[in-house]
């Protein structure tokens, strides 16, 4: 079997209120749109139109969103890079006589 590589991206928002949401994503900007979307229900803020992802606006706007309570307020976005084993399919079969 040949291995290839997979990458998945890992959110993870927590505050004061609960248990922390974690989230897996097949893009990175499928995350940070997704943290987007989270920090701006977290601050009753309206949702933001469809437009290109811009992370380090969504990173400024989590941030400061973080700010107002340090100690129980968290997000980070993890990176993974994960093996998958794929079937030798194409493979020639022998010919038997």
């Amino acid at each position: 079997m040949a291995a290839d590589v997979v990458n998945a991206y890992t959110l993870i928002v927590g505050d004061e209120h609960g248990p922390a949401t974690v989230s897996v994503h097949a893009s990175a900007e499928v995350a940070w749109r997704a943290l987007d979307a989270e920090v701006r229900s977290r601050c009753r803020m309206r949702r933001r139109p469809r437009r290109a992802v811009d992370p380090e606006a969504i990173g400024r706007l989590a941030d400061a969103w973080r700010a107002g309570d340090l100690e129980a307020r968290f997000w980070q976005i993890l990176s993974h890079q994960l093996p998958v084993r794929v079937p030798d399919l194409a493979r020639p079969v022998p010919v038997v006589r």
